[in-house]
């Protein structure tokens, strides 16, 4: 597999610092488990803070802080949710569905229940507590396009099957598309089979169109 595009440096230092958000997280954890060239990144960046934290002054410790790491701990192990960290740096090890998404939806992308949003387009929702964003997948048919749109703010995609193209190039299995609210496109997709991609989102899409703007509600992407 051969990965063309990959996660922006500040998207890496925040995953590796844990200060993305959990639904941003597992698109990232994923991309991951497909990317050699990202892991190797989040490596040197998690040495970095590690170096960082061990030449840093000695600060005192506030009463029951020890307790507190403690009980975050043991709730953290008591979770069924196996958080996407804990994979984050495992190679995939084949198949569609990377491991720090198996936990979420399970290990095959044809068996989960679809909802048709509009001809052609189809979406699952993956439930997630303690975000502020959404993530979802979508399955977007041959030849078909999505209209024109921006992002109210950070918006990852990553390509779990199938390929599309944009202004920005042509995004196949391993590529992530790392966006934010500037950034404005219209993907088609020009795989014999569907694209499915993995999305997390901070706000809903803006389409463009006045009839896209108008089915933004139903469409919920």
């Amino acid at each position: 597999m051969s990965i063309h595009h990959h996660l922006d440096d500040a998207s890496l230092m925040r995953y590796a610092t844990g200060d993305l958000d959990p639904a941003f997280a597992v698109v990232v954890a994923s991309h991951l488990a497909m990317c050699e060239d990202c892991r190797h990144a989040v490596h040197l960046a998690e040495a970095v803070g590690g170096d960082c934290l061990e030449h840093a002054p000695a600060a005192a410790l506030s009463n029951g802080s020890f307790e507190r790491l403690s009980r975050m701990i043991d709730a953290d192990g008591d979770t069924d949710a196996v958080p996407a960290a804990r994979h984050r740096l495992a190679a995939n090890a084949g198949g569609d569905v990377p491991l720090p998404l198996q936990n979420l939806i399970g290990q095959s992308l044809d068996d989960l229940p679809w909802r048709r949003v509009v001809p052609g387009v189809q979406r699952h929702r993956i439930e997630m507590a303690d975000t502020n964003g959404s993530l979802f997948l979508l399955k977007i048919g041959s030849g078909r396009k999505i209209p024109e749109h921006g992002h109210g703010g950070t918006e990852m995609t990553l390509i779990l099957r199938g390929s599309y193209h944009d202004e920005m190039g042509r995004f196949a299995k391993g590529d992530i598309a790392d966006l934010d609210e500037h950034v404005e496109h219209q993907p088609l997709v020009d795989s014999d089979e569907p694209c499915i991609c993995l999305v997390a989102t901070e706000e809903p899409t803006r389409f463009k169109g006045v009839v896209s703007r108008l089915m933004q509600p139903l469409v919920g992407i």
